[in-house]
């Protein structure tokens, strides 16, 4: 900071032909403007001012040194003058880490209208079923539902999801309607083949929860294809209604043993690593989302 000012204490004295006017001009004491000057001069080892009585006169290296000089201000100036604009500037690459189940069913329907809204800002999405703290290696944004590990992350829910034991019409033609949670064990079912609360097919009787240890004839890293299995008959499953909400709405997929549902719901967050100094990317998107999500579109009931 102090070898700015003797820079500025420089070039104010040469534009001002005086020291005494130098610091009028800029609210200091005339000492003030010749002890910078020369401690830049001792810092540089060599004399920049020849001082006059009535002016001062640049020496070779003064008038070297006022350009260099003056090129340091212009390109200071020049960069406040960019930063002055990132508040209001949306554009450059926001990166989103989410459930791939979440990306295709409740962002992908609207991200046609943010890009058009937002042409100089490009998105690039990284799909991932597990939430892990990616934002020290570039992630803006995560999307994400259940417990989250403690963090200083900012989380913001946009709304809870509800878990549906499922089959096609298809399939419980063939194979019959389960009547009790304990019956799916006799049951084909598919699920997650990763440690998960999802994996808990959760119901209640007579006010007490249980848990059904399902054995799945087949399990998947991505809901997709649990869904995918599903639709085609071949088994039960127990999936977001963000994601098969519109399956349920037009009867492709039917909801069993609803009698028992234990009633819980997962929150949905919306997480970001810092509430203050924030992108205008990373608040146009957190905006978006929570405009299309605040009526909960996915739910069913």
């Amino acid at each position: 900071m102090d070898n700015y000012r003797q820079l500025m204490a420089f070039i104010w004295a040469y534009e001002h032909g005086s020291f005494s006017a130098a610091a009028r001009a800029n609210d200091l004491t005339p000492s003030a403007v010749s002890k910078l000057i020369n401690r830049l001069e001792n810092r540089l080892g060599v004399r920049l001012i020849q001082r006059g009585a009535r002016q001062l006169t640049l020496t070779e290296e003064g008038g070297a040194y006022l350009k260099s000089a003056q090129n340091v201000v212009a390109a200071m100036n020049e960069a406040d003058s960019l930063a002055e604009a990132f508040p209001n500037r949306i554009s450059g690459v926001l990166k989103v880490r989410t459930m791939p189940t979440f990306a295709q069913h409740q962002i992908l329907p609207w991200l046609p209208e943010f890009l058009d809204n937002y042409p100089s800002l490009s998105v690039d999405f990284e799909l991932n079923a597990i939430y892990q703290d990616d934002f020290d290696r570039g992630v803006d944004i995560a999307i994400y539902g259940g417990i989250l590990p403690s963090s200083s992350r900012i989380a913001t829910r946009i709304g809870d999801s509800q878990w549906i034991t499922c089959a096609a019409p298809k399939y419980l033609e063939k194979y019959g309607i389960p009547n009790h949670p304990h019956e799916l064990l006799q049951h084909r079912c598919f699920h997650f083949n990763f440690s998960s609360n999802w994996n808990n097919w959760d119901f209640m009787e007579n006010n007490e929860s249980f848990i059904v240890p399902v054995k799945p004839i087949a399990s998947f890293s991505q809901g997709t294809f649990l869904r995918d299995l599903a639709l085609k008959g071949e088994g039960i499953v127990r999936l977001a209604d963000y994601h098969i909400g519109e399956d349920i709405k037009l009867g492709r997929l039917v909801p069993i043993l609803g009698d028992f549902s234990s009633g819980i719901t997962e929150p949905q967050y919306i997480i970001y690593a810092n509430r203050k100094l924030q992108s205008p990317r990373i608040k146009c998107f957190i905006q978006f989302l929570q405009q299309k999500t605040k009526n909960k579109p996915w739910r069913i009931y």
